[in-house]
């Protein structure tokens, strides 16, 4: 699993619109939220999603771009965006190769079934390139505001 202080690893990744999506573009320009989410239009996810949307300016003014991932197809997305009028970028990582490289891509149990799944984490990515936060295993409630507080800190 990744930790505060190590360079982020390089993404991309299309986003909902197929747009190819890349870590290093905001190099120097903005910090990076980059979530990760087990599946779109499920009750937390959704819960999750438009926390950040509603945040979006407050994130902005601090020079800082909200990016979820998931394993969902960009058209699942699509219909995901427009269901809830969000305004993130969501990015389709159907090969999986993102929540691998961030340590996101793990074996859960749920009523004694074991099965690989998305661990709800979330990076805080400076300017720099440096995870200024790493964290796995979030809860969805009240989440985007704790991240909020944390860019503030930067």
């Amino acid at each position: 699993m990744l930790e505060k202080n190590q360079i982020a690893p390089e993404f991309s990744s299309k986003n909902q619109q197929g747009k190819l999506i890349e870590l290093s573009s905001f190099k120097g320009q903005k910090n990076v939220v980059l979530y990760f989410y087990p599946k779109d239009d499920t009750p937390g996810c959704t819960i999750e999603a438009n926390d950040f949307t509603a945040l979006a300016d407050k994130f902005a003014a601090l020079d800082t771009v909200v990016i979820g991932v998931s394993k969902d197809s960009c058209s699942s997305h699509v219909d995901f965006i427009n269901k809830y009028n969000l305004t993130l970028d969501l990015l389709a990582d159907e090969s999986g190769e993102v929540c691998e490289n961030y340590g996101v891509w793990q074996e859960k149990e749920k009523n004694g079934v074991k099965k690989m799944a998305i661990l709800r984490s979330t990076f805080i990515i400076t300017k720099e390139g440096v995870l200024a936060e790493a964290m796995y295993g979030v809860s969805h409630e009240g989440h985007a505001q704790a991240v909020l507080e944390k860019i503030q800190q930067l």
